[in-house]
């Protein structure tokens, strides 16, 4: 009877205990979790003094950097598929496999934008000081590299610990949209895009954001250049939905007091119907995809399709490890442009050996 009596207290203490840290962990993610104020202006550093004309050519590159960890053999544990054969499948990590992949990463892609000489170059999902990125601070690697463009950064996901998955927690996270630019930026501000309230979901989807810079033009003129990253774990795009009305508003007013907008990023979007199961794989199309078209866009915008879209895709799944013919492909990143813009665009393959996205080049003239 003693033993028995003794055996329960010890469960009821383990019980109490378990529940004690699982609260307290609950009560430290709620304190800890805030939304960025929308409106926020951002830091210009290294300002360059040239400016913009009509009629000349300039380039632009997007790139979603992935932290620095997607290599071939990485995948991310929050990420879900199915394949085709109808075997589930679950990425594996929640961080990068070490700090070597991570420097190894971001130094390719440097390498890869340095063979572009883009004017201007917009990057997603770089990292200042994370525990997914190894505290590496891709960001100063950066900016430090391209040492002849100005820079603006803007903080788009911010998470308190994230004690998931337990074998390789995806801890703390600082990561956010970093634009470079070779001519002279006016003025730098932070909108924040809607998401998710929901009690989970607020602390894994975390906030969104573009960064709108504004560059003078001789004529008088400014060009827009906005950095956009929308929701990625958002079943059905009801998020996107409200992420794209707002963007939508925001080109559209800057357009109608004869501004020029250019919209560079991540859309997490098939950026057309046909790219939805353009590309061969053995995976079945993710529950995360959604379809962005022309229709969608705010009149006066073009979205512009990459001369090679057909052949180069800009994501793959992460969900398995990268091997050719077997992830889930599509193009998901790109430029919508206002229509005092001339504009073409091509995805830059890099097999993603350096992240799970491709960069895509637009070239363009201000008329």
């Amino acid at each position: 009877m003693r033993i028995l009596k003794r055996s329960a207290l010890t469960l009821l203490a383990v019980i109490t205990t378990l529940a004690l840290v699982v609260g307290g962990y609950v009560l430290y993610m709620q304190h800890q979790y805030y939304r960025i104020p929308d409106h926020q202006k951002l830091t210009i550093g290294n300002n360059q003094a040239a400016t913009l004309t009509t009629g000349k050519v300039y380039t632009a590159t997007t790139y979603n950097v992935g932290f620095g960890a997607y290599n071939h053999q990485f995948s991310f544990f929050m990420d879900a598929g199915e394949l085709k054969s109808g075997t589930k499948t679950r990425g594996k990590y929640g961080t990068a496999r070490s700090k070597a992949v991570v420097l190894t990463d971001t130094k390719g892609v440097e390498r890869v934008m340095q063979a572009q000489q883009a004017d201007f170059m917009l990057f997603q999902e770089i990292d200042t000081n994370s525990t997914r990125s190894k505290h590496v601070n891709q960001v100063r690697m950066v900016e430090n590299k391209f040492h002849g463009y100005g820079h603006v950064f803007a903080n788009n996901f911010h998470s308190a610990f994230l004690m998931w998955p337990l074998t390789d927690p995806h801890g703390s996270v600082q990561s956010g949209l970093l634009t470079l630019s070779r001519y002279h930026i006016g003025s730098a501000t932070r909108r924040q895009y809607p998401v998710t309230n929901s009690f989970i979901s607020k602390f894994t989807d975390l906030d969104r954001c573009f960064a709108v810079t504004t560059i003078p033009v001789t004529n008088g003129k400014q060009l827009l250049l906005i950095n956009s990253h929308m929701s990625a774990y958002d079943k059905g795009g009801k998020m996107r939905k409200a992420q794209m009305k707002l963007l939508n508003a925001v080109i559209e007013r800057a357009y109608l007091a004869s501004n020029y907008v250019i919209v560079g990023g991540d859309y997490n979007h098939a950026l057309g119907k046909d790219m939805l199961t353009h590309f061969a794989s053995q995976e079945k199309v993710p529950d995360w995809v959604s379809v962005l078209d022309q229709s969608m866009v705010a009149k006066g915008f073009t979205m512009v399709k990459a001369q090679n879209r057909e052949t180069v895709p800009t994501v793959r799944s992460t969900d398995l490890a990268y091997r050719s013919g077997v992830n889930y492909l599509t193009v998901c990143d790109g430029f919508l442009v206002s229509n005092n813009v001339t504009a073409t665009a091509t995805n830059i393959n890099t097999d993603f050996d350096y992240a799970d996205h491709n960069t895509v080049k637009l070239t363009f003239i201000l008329k």
